[in-house]
């Protein structure tokens, strides 16, 4: 009886905790309830150049370069099994608290939906000082990275899906 309680009990804090923080994101990335989902992806779309803000991040992502074969050295470096995309990002920290910056939470989409993911590795070659690998950004501070997508060569990235942590809902920018 004591151990179904316990359990019974984690369970349920595990579920408080998980559909808490799932509201508190979602409501600290979207301007408005009002206009229905349409409006709220819309007003949730930046495009290159603009700040467009998840969480405790703003994002703004600076440019990005798809087509390259090989990041690194001749000695050092890693080869794309398609073609790599580099996303050159400015991560800054709009909150009140040190926040976690991770590479690997970001999604990149082509035009007919696929999903693909961050490239930690090869972004270990992309960044001279780790900037996009679990790197913590004090409130108030900012950090300029490369988050790095190995994609078929024949795809064009549309959009970039950016998350301050794993568990965000995400902020989209536009790729074109």
């Amino acid at each position: 009886m004591r151990k179904t309680t316990t359990f019974a009990l984690i369970a349920t804090a595990v579920l408080a905790l998980g559909c808490g923080s799932g509201a508190t994101d979602k409501a600290s990335s979207s301007g408005s309830d009002e206009g229905g989902a349409k409006a709220e992806e819309k007003a949730a779309t930046a495009k290159i150049g603009q700040p467009a803000r998840d969480g405790k991040f703003e994002f703004t992502v600076k440019s990005t370069k798809c087509g390259v074969a090989k990041i690194g050295n001749d000695m050092l470096g890693q080869k794309a099994q398609g073609q790599f995309c580099l996303v050159t990002v400015n991560v800054k920290n709009i909150g009140k608290e040190a926040q976690m910056f991770d590479g690997s939470s970001q999604k990149a989409y082509a035009a007919d939906g696929t999903e693909y993911s961050a490239d930690s590795g090869a972004a270990i070659y992309a960044n001279k000082n780790a900037e996009t690998f679990l790197n913590d950004i004090n409130p108030g501070n900012q950090v300029n990275g490369v988050v790095v997508f190995d994609i078929p060569k024949n795809v064009k990235l549309t959009k970039l899906e950016l998350h301050d942590s794993m568990f965000s809902g995400g902020v989209t920018v536009a790729l074109s």
